[in-house]
């Protein structure tokens, strides 16, 4: 009997998959490129969810830096645990980066299917408006890649200098000099994350826009 209902849910699966193809044959290539769309949406989720834990793990480790400068060598061992502390701290937000990166390539495959259904378009109109909005969301991931490469190496910085203040023969030239690595990375990031929530902005208002010429009546929040 368990076999037999295990092979059931699975004929009805098959089914109610092939039920959802039927339907999304069915619709007119805008429709079709909304449901593509919305799906983009539902996964950039798990990339959204990455955001609060992140900066949680920033300001926790901003605050272990804080303590590591304001002790002396005298101090040596105490250094030593809030660094490798930071250090932890360092590879938990690298995690949740690589999650946010996952995210990130299965939204542009995802994306990637919109290209079949925009050769069915016949209104030159929506053909070059989602022409655009192709343009802006390829624009957003290449940012992406540049937010998660200067964002990673900034990681990478924060953990050397985290190395370099448990050493009890560091000079300050040293210190110096990978404090400079570390702030020039991380102002590469703030300079890519203001230009990827520009360009999302920018896509999210031409897609309302494509589906509004579209005639495509969706709610907005």
């Amino acid at each position: 009997m368990p076999n037999y209902r295990k092979i059931l849910v699975f004929i009805m699966l098959i089914s109610l998959a092939a039920f959802a193809a039927g339907c999304m044959n069915r619709q007119d290539p805008a429709e079709q490129i909304f449901t593509k769309l919305e799906e983009v949406v539902q996964i950039e989720k798990t990339f959204e969810e990455q955001q609060e834990p992140l900066v949680k793990l920033e300001k926790e480790e901003k605050e272990l830096y804080a303590k590591i400068i304001e002790l002396n060598m005298d101090q040596h061992d105490e250094i030593v645990q809030l660094a490798d502390e930071a250090i932890t701290i360092a590879d938990k937000r690298k995690e949740h980066l690589d999650k946010e990166k996952e995210s990130m390539e299965e939204s542009k495959e995802e994306f990637g299917g919109v290209e079949g259904i925009a050769e069915k378009l016949e209104d030159p109109k929506l053909e070059k408006q989602l022409a655009e909005l192709q343009q802006l969301m390829l624009d957003r991931y290449a940012i992406h890649d540049e937010l998660y490469k200067s964002y990673t190496d900034g990681l990478s910085y924060d953990k050397e200098l985290y190395e370099l203040l448990k050493d009890k023969d560091l000079t300050i030239e040293t210190i110096e000099e990978q404090i400079n690595k570390v702030n020039a990375a991380y102002d590469e990031v703030l300079s890519a994350n203001e230009r990827f929530n520009e360009k999302t902005d920018q896509y999210n208002k031409a897609k309302l826009s494509f589906y509004d010429a579209a005639g495509l009546k969706v709610e907005t929040e």
